[in-house]
């Protein structure tokens, strides 16, 4: 058995059918460059119905690409009894609240604990197995140490169609952050920030390529001549202290790329509340936040970020969904402090 994989060329394509294919497969199938490379190789991609086995190819736009994805080889991941909170189910998708510090999916420093072992245990070999090897289900990732909605595809066609949405960014996502400083679109230092534009209704857009760090393989960093395509649009929700210090933002991803909130948010200086890598150390004056607030924020162990909202059209029935989760204890214990932020 296999599942036929069907991609078209989007505009001003790269020069080689390899390149193109990294770029416009949709990053939610789970197809590396390095697995598209051997499907090539062993003749299971094919160009207008010709199998093409020549990496080097050209393309246009608009070219139909099909690829032969074989059935998915078996799992070397172990099925483990964790905890999971189902916000929906049905035969085609499970939609979870991730809390933080759980990864999505095992790595070599993080074998086991993961919200796939977790995953294989509650719904056995009801997941999808579109990327490679048997029953992963994963369409997208939220980071470790973020919390919040994330949907799991238990079928290939639900998968594929789920995974086509997050690629021509059609589903919905928003987070809720606490940063440092207050992002307002009225600000006129962020103005003479390159890739910030202003929309209605107080609404910060950032515009970037993300790609990896220069120096640092283990960050991701903004970038204008190389990287993907990444935009935020952030709105001022809430401000705190006593002169502003902090601040409660939504954001609304278009893209999803990895660490995109963080990375974006720290580009135009406002980076979260925990955040080790991003975020950077701040300290208050005296007098602008409270004792208990100062305390609070310099003690929050992770990234102030929960993926508060997911929609998306049901990749099987059409039927448009929508799913929230409200922040978590301990972002709600940081902005309970937060509303008595004044000094006292």
């Amino acid at each position: 058995m296999s599942t036929l994989i069907t991609v078209v060329i989007a505009a001003d394509p790269p020069p080689r059918l390899d390149k193109a294919l990294a770029r416009d497969v949709p990053e939610g199938l789970g197809l590396s460059r390095s697995r598209l490379m051997k499907l090539l190789a062993d003749g299971a991609i094919s160009v207008s119905g010709c199998v093409v086995t020549d990496a080097k190819s050209k393309v246009v736009e608009g070219t139909q690409i099909q690829i032969d994805v074989p059935q998915a080889a078996p799992t070397h991941i172990e099925a483990e009894d964790i905890p999971l909170k189902v916000l929906f189910e049905d035969e085609a998708l499970v939609v979870v609240n991730k809390p933080a510090g759980m990864v999505v999916h095992p790595a070599p420093g993080t074998p086991s604990g993961t919200l796939v072992n977790a995953l294989m245990y509650h719904f056995g070999s009801n997941l999808s197995g579109v990327g490679g090897v048997a029953r992963p289900g994963i369409v997208h990732r939220i980071d470790k140490d973020t919390s919040g909605v994330l949907v799991v595809a238990k079928s290939d066609a639900a998968h594929q169609g789920l995974a086509a949405q997050f690629e021509a960014h059609t589903a919905e996502r928003k987070y809720d952050a606490i940063c440092y400083g207050v992002p307002d679109a009225n600000d006129p230092r962020l103005r003479g920030i390159r890739g910030t534009s202003f929309e209605p209704g107080n609404v910060l857009k950032i515009s970037t390529l993300l790609g990896r760090h220069r120096t640092d393989r283990q960050k991701q960093a903004v970038n204008f001549d190389q990287g993907r395509h990444a935009v935020t649009r952030e709105r001022l929700e809430e401000r705190y202290g006593q002169p502003e210090a902090l601040a409660r933002v939504s954001c609304a991803l278009e893209t999803g790329r990895t660490h995109q909130i963080r990375v974006h948010l720290a580009h135009v200086g406002h980076g979260l509340v925990g955040d080790p890598v991003y975020g950077g150390k701040r300290r208050f004056a005296k007098g602008v936040l409270s004792d208990a607030a100062v305390a609070a924020v310099e003690g929050f162990p992770r990234q102030a970020l929960h993926a508060g909202l997911l929609g998306f059209r049901h990749p099987l029935t059409g039927q448009q969904m929508r799913f929230d989760a409200p922040p978590p204890a301990d972002i709600a214990l940081l902005l309970d402090v937060l509303q008595n932020a004044s000094a006292v």
